[in-house]
């Protein structure tokens, strides 16, 4: 059975039929909330909000798109909300992030990829796109993480393919510059520390 027919079930009042859907798109959903919104508990209750949000407005899904595409615009929009009402402080400083987690960011740098280090990785990759602007790790997320086409993107964000392709591209710059940054801070701190341990 695909979405629609799963959806046209639902408006007949077979109302437990939408947790196909949640079931179809969830861990999809959690993935993408987790790495906008870098916590495995506010991610956890965003999906459960997002699901709530996409039942109650099933009714304005019109099918011009995918059902996941749609359920991917509440989502995105819903993860924008939170970082907006929770970077009403500033986004994560660059320089606190290589206090905090300097010898992780070496880590990340290495080129040893070793599957323990994996989960240690992830979770310093969401801290360092957490220095990206809401927008700029939007994108990224959609793209990188999620493995979206273009054209989803487009959809998604209700833009073209060019301004799709143009701010990767910026945010892409912007975070390469964002571990550029963080890599020399490093340094600096490590000959620092060596420079403490000679004395």
């Amino acid at each position: 059975m695909n979405d629609s027919q799963v959806i046209e079930l639902i408006r007949k009042g077979q109302t437990e039929a939408y947790g196909d859907l949640v079931r179809q798109y969830h861990k999809r959903v959690m993935g993408y909330c987790f790495s906008m919104l870098s916590n495995r508990t506010d991610a956890d209750e965003a999906a459960q909000d997002i699901f709530v949000k996409a039942y109650q407005n099933l009714d304005k899904f019109k099918g011009d798109s995918s059902f996941s595409t749609w359920l991917y615009r509440i989502t995105a929009n819903h993860c924008l909300d939170i970082l907006r009402k929770r970077n009403r402080r500033k986004n994560v400083s660059l320089d606190n992030l290589v206090e905090q987690e300097g010898s992780q960011v070496q880590k990340l740098f290495a080129t040893s990829s070793s599957a323990d280090r994996h989960l240690e990785n992830a979770q310093l990759a969401h801290k360092i796109l957490s220095t990206l602007s809401e927008d700029q790790r939007q994108i990224l997320t959609m793209r990188e993480a999620e493995g979206l086409e273009y054209q989803e993107i487009a959809e998604t964000l209700g833009c073209s393919l060019d301004a799709v392709k143009g701010r990767l591209a910026r945010a892409r710059k912007q975070l390469q510059e964002n571990l550029r940054h963080i890599q020399k801070s490093w340094d600096v701190q490590n000959v620092e520390t060596k420079r403490e341990k000679d004395l």
